[in-house]
């Protein structure tokens, strides 16, 4: 898909990784804003031994991106008339593309949505409908969607990243001047009270002084 795409496109498919396109549309208008939100998680237990709160980033939830769209059949926008349903085709239509699903996934099917510079992969994970003008018939001419959806990371990236983090891999930490073995298992494992089993592991007769400088194993802990 080129860079500086100047109409919103949302395309569909059901595989994250091979990324067969199943269906895409290009929205009407484009959004005139769009949100994004990015959380951090922390867990924030005290270490042992530290005199204050020592938050412990535990992991990056998914991006969240929300849109409005309107779509609009009264024939200001570029002439385009209604028929006997009004904007409830073009409705339609965006809910067969984004929320039906198909095949062996049994989910809806995920979205990539370029607008200019903008690429975000991700799934929907709500969507209010407004009707805002009709005819004479009482069929909608007018609809504003608000559509909110979730990122998503493939399956091998997202193993990656867990690992990255896993207190189940060893790590080697070099011991830096006020570090106490409580506070550098509450680091790496989230939880100060394996500093036995750790200095158990590295031999330490006395884990209360730890030489600057000097390296500590941090070894795979069944929790």
């Amino acid at each position: 898909m080129p860079d500086n795409v100047s109409k919103m496109k949302i395309v569909a498919y059901s595989d994250p990784q091979n990324k067969t396109e199943e269906g895409s549309m290009m929205v009407q208008i484009n959004p005139e804003s769009y949100s994004q939100k990015i959380e951090i998680k922390y867990d924030d237990q005290q270490a042992q031994g530290t005199s204050g709160k020592l938050p412990k980033f535990t992991r990056i939830d998914p991006q969240k991106m929300d849109f409005e769209l309107m779509f609009d059949r009264t024939g200001v926008v570029n002439g385009a008339t209604a028929g006997e349903m009004g904007v409830d085709e073009d409705i339609d239509n965006l809910q067969k593309l984004i929320i039906e699903y198909k095949g062996e996934s049994h989910r809806p099917r995920m979205v990539s949505i370029y607008w200019g510079t903008l690429k975000f992969d991700g799934v929907l994970t709500g969507m209010e409908i407004s009707y805002k003008l009709f005819n004479s018939q009482g069929a909608p001419l007018r609809a504003v969607v608000k559509a909110a959806f979730m990122g998503s990371v493939e399956d091998k990236k997202r193993v990656a990243q867990e690992n990255a983090q896993s207190p189940d891999l060893t790590r080697v930490r070099i011991v830096n001047e006020g570090d106490t073995l409580p506070l550098l298992c509450y680091k790496i494992y989230g939880d100060s009270k394996y500093y036995i089993e750790v200095a158990r592991a590295n031999n330490l007769n006395d884990f209360r002084y730890l030489k600057t400088g000097s390296k500590i194993n941090f070894p795979p802990i069944a929790k």
